[in-house]
């Protein structure tokens, strides 16, 4: 749902009139089988925590004994307070305050150990899952890349941050959240039914509320990542292209393009400030109202001789104790959100189909051979080839293309720029598949054969060959993770950059 000033921002132009394109589905629509597509989702998500089940468990049993040095805090107070300052017996005070002191040390060290294993556990997924997807991202086909900005690739990895917090601190931590906010509602029971009533009803109000502006904050929240997006792309344009800004005095342009993103991540972060704003208000008006209401009837109480003055201060400290539970599972909920927009946009990735299909690319390519073939079509043919990029109205860019490649023989294609050249050898390599016509290696139609078999088997060197952050050995052996050093040799012979090299 677009806002009036988005709405006009994308409709109007320089006319006053458009056209307005209304579809209706038709009976075939509904008769189609909806195709079945590997997503991922929350629940296949926890499958990253079983290698980790040990450091999970151990985290698990640190949060349980934590949660358990807090339940006996509440009756640490009311003793110390009834049966220590009331009778004015020092011993009782003693023993009580180092109580709580052991069990405050206590509770120290079991947030540092579950800190590191929440580090440990927290990291090793991180690099699991961004893994994942960039192994997924290399083996999608070519024109994927040609349509995809680097900020959206960016930011989606970004995205990753999100999953590995909900998986590790959110959803263990919120785990055992419940239990505490659960023990510690049967302690406030064993108080007065009637102040646990109360904190019932308006702690279901408080988040209900919270629940209210999700659906909005997901909105924005789709905003804030295209915004986000085209800020790294505009960052990546201007230091990848910096030799044509100076040359062509872009500088201002550019910059002030950047600045125009930042006037609108900032007016959209107003908006999210505005929400999160009224969101944490009303829960946190909610909230200390059930504290103030709580906190009365249990003074109500102690004026009336209907509880003692250590019970009041016990109640007083699971009110406090409580609150952070239920902070937390507002933030879990938050966290949840943010975890599935993130795998909605992972998902997006996932379900493009990769360049190694096994039903279609099952054959690896075979060294060309003059057996059983007749010799003048040995080689690589090219019958009637057309090619045009995405979209049925683009112009062909190769049109009815018919000739032989010959084994044995070298062959030089010339034209002039933009004739397809290019175009052709992308072809030839398989980073895209012919519009129209085929391409033989031999008997083999190309469609057939495996990409990467197919680039085993070629050596090539593109006009815009990309420079990698790595030594001058490591840019000319590229593919393979062992060097083999007479080949290297024999390449910077061929090159005739031996001397260069060496000196």
């Amino acid at each position: 749902k677009l806002n009036e000033e988005n709405f006009k921002k994308s409709w109007l132009q320089e006319s006053d009139s458009g056209i307005s394109l209304f579809i209706n589905p038709t009976e075939e629509f509904y008769r189609q089988t909806p195709k079945n597509e590997n997503t991922l989702n929350i629940k296949y998500l926890f499958n990253y925590l079983k290698p980790y089940k040990k450091q999970l468990a151990f985290m698990l049993l640190f949060l349980l004994i934590g949660s358990g040095l807090t339940l006996i805090f509440p009756f640490l107070t009311e003793a110390l307070i009834d049966k220590g300052v009331n009778p004015k017996d020092l011993s009782v005070i003693s023993i009580v305050l180092m109580a709580q002191l052991a069990v405050f040390l206590g509770t120290i060290v079991i947030d540092i150990v579950r800190n590191w294993l929440t580090l440990y556990v927290g990291t090793h997924i991180s690099i699991t899952i961004i893994s994942d997807f960039l192994k997924k991202t290399l083996q999608l086909p070519i024109k994927f890349f040609d349509t995809t900005l680097m900020g959206d690739f960016r930011q989606r990895i970004q995205d990753n941050d999100r999953i590995e917090e909900f998986l590790t601190s959110q959803s263990l931590i919120t785990f055992f959240s419940i239990i505490t906010f659960s023990v510690f509602f049967c302690v406030l029971w064993y108080y007065d039914f009637k102040i646990l009533l109360i904190y019932i009803v308006l702690t279901i109000l408080s988040i209900l509320w919270s629940f209210f502006w999700l659906k909005k904050r997901k909105i924005l929240d789709y905003y804030r990542f295209q915004q986000r997006s085209e800020n790294q792309e505009s960052i990546y344009e201007m230091l990848n292209g910096v030799t044509e800004i100076k040359l062509n005095q872009f500088e201002d342009f550019k910059r002030n393009q950047w600045e125009n993103i930042q006037q609108k991540l900032f007016k959209l972060n107003i908006r999210i400030l505005k929400l999160d704003q009224i969101q944490l208000s009303g829960f946190e008006f909610l909230n200390q109202l059930k504290n103030i209401l709580v906190t009365f009837l249990a003074a109500t109480y102690v004026v009336k001789d209907q509880m003692t003055l250590g019970a009041l201060l016990s109640i007083s400290y699971i009110i406090g104790q409580i609150n952070s539970p239920i902070n937390q599972l507002i933030s879990f909920f938050r966290s949840l959100q943010d975890a599935k927009l993130s795998i909605e946009r992972l998902n997006e990735v996932q379900n493009h189909p990769i360049e190694e299909i096994d039903t279609v690319t099952k054959k690896n390519l075979k060294p060309l051979s003059i057996n059983k073939l007749n010799t003048t079509q040995v080689g690589i043919n090219i019958q009637n080839l057309s090619f045009q990029y995405e979209g049925p109205k683009s112009p062909f860019v190769l049109k009815h293309i018919n000739f032989l490649i010959p084994q044995g023989k070298i062959t030089a294609i010339v034209g002039a720029s933009g004739s397809g050249k290019t175009t052709l050898i992308k072809l030839l390599l398989r980073f895209y598949n012919p519009t129209a016509g085929n391409i033989y290696f031999n008997s083999e139609n190309i469609i057939e054969l495996s990409p990467k078999s197919i680039r085993k088997n070629c050596g090539i060197v593109m006009q815009d060959g990309y420079i990698f952050s790595e030594t001058i050995e490591r840019n000319i052996v590229i593919g393979d993770e062992n060097i083999n050093q007479e080949k290297l040799k024999k390449a910077l012979r061929i090159a005739n950059i031996e001397d260069f090299i060496e000196s």
